[in-house]
């Protein structure tokens, strides 16, 4: 399961700095903001997963 959470997470970093980029380039500010948004959504799935990770250790 900590394996399928991870992907998420990576995935969720990946699409957010993709609709981050995509808004930066078509002037589009709330897509921007999106994009940073769930990349941030991304980071904090991680954080959460490597810290269970290092209990289980």
């Amino acid at each position: 399961m900590a394996g399928n959470q991870k992907a998420k997470a990576k995935a969720e970093q990946a699409k957010g700095k993709a609709k981050e980029a995509v808004g930066r380039t078509v002037g589009n500010e709330r897509m921007e903001a999106e994009g940073r948004m769930e990349g941030a959504r991304g980071d904090a799935r991680q954080a959460k997963e490597k810290g269970k990770d290092a209990f289980k250790h």
